[in-house]
């Protein structure tokens, strides 16, 4: 006999799985900034953001002050250090040199600038604070390329000193500094300063836009520095202009004592931050 089971197993009932919130989209990731196309500008520029960088300085002196301070400061010691060891001729490569280097005080005062631009406040604490936090960025690489560029101009320069005028002549150029201006001397003066212009030129060519696009925008330094270039490609006549008046400037702030670059290193930093805005300016929506 067959005994079946005429009640069937109860089944059990499951158990609902409890209510959990949707997890939120991840962020998109922005990526890079877009680079504008370079504007086309006239020489009516360089004295528009001459005047726009006085006006900076007027609105915000302490911070060009400050800024300034640490190239004086260094200046004058270098000057202290190469009189002490009777070597004055030491200061020549790198007074040639300086312009090279001069796109370093310009970060925080390119920061300076834009603040006054969208009328946001000057805190020297956020000031400060978004200067430091660009080693976090791209800044630290254009420091570095300016840096062994600056280095390898004072190698050439103390290399054309010697070929030209020979190991004998280097006691004799403090006491005897019309040995410049002579024979040899006139022939090491034009190559230096053929050479130097090159150099020069080279690292304003990258640094014009690129330094200033670096900070303002998501960029990475070979979009900068090609950008930096464009620019300087479809404003060749007044990227020149503008860069002899920038060296002019600085070699006139140099000469007292680099007391000068008080004056001129801050209004060349906001007027360059202007240049900037002009040659790349932000797109229409």
């Amino acid at each position: 006999m067959v005994v079946t089971d005429s009640d069937p197993r109860p089944i059990p009932t499951p158990i609902p799985e409890p209510e959990r919130p949707p997890l939120p989209d991840p962020l998109p990731d922005r990526g890079p900034d877009d680079i504008p196309m370079p504007d086309v500008i006239g020489l009516e520029a360089i004295p528009a953001v001459l005047v726009a960088g006085w006006r900076d300085f007027r609105r915000a002196p302490a911070f060009g002050l400050l800024f300034a301070a640490f190239y004086v400061a260094g200046g004058l010691v270098l000057t202290a250090v190469a009189t002490a060891a009777g070597r004055e001729w030491w200061l020549m490569p790198f007074i040639v040199g300086f312009p090279l280097i001069a796109p370093f005080a310009a970060v925080g005062l390119y920061e300076v600038s834009r603040r006054i631009e969208s009328d946001r406040p000057l805190v020297w604490r956020e000031v400060l604070a978004l200067v430091v936090a660009q080693k976090d960025r791209q800044i630290p690489s254009m420091a570095m390329v300016i840096l062994l560029l600056f280095m390898f101009w004072v190698f050439v320069a103390h290399t054309i000193f010697a070929l030209f005028m020979g190991v004998s002549a280097l006691t004799n150029i403090t006491t005897s500094p019309d040995v410049l201006l002579q024979g040899r001397g006139l022939v090491m003066l034009a190559a230096g300063t053929a050479i130097g212009a090159g150099f020069a030129a080279f690292l304003f060519s990258i640094t014009v836009v690129g330094l200033p696009l670096i900070l303002d925008r998501e960029v990475d330094l070979v979009s900068a520095i090609i950008a930096s270039f464009q620019a300087v490609a479809a404003n060749l006549p007044v990227m020149l202009s503008w860069a002899v008046v920038i060296a002019t400037l600085l070699f006139a702030g140099i000469v007292p004592l680099f007391l000068g670059l008080f004056v001129v290193l801050p209004v060349l930093g906001h007027a360059s931050w202007h240049m900037y805005r002009l040659l790349m300016p932000d797109p229409e929506p």
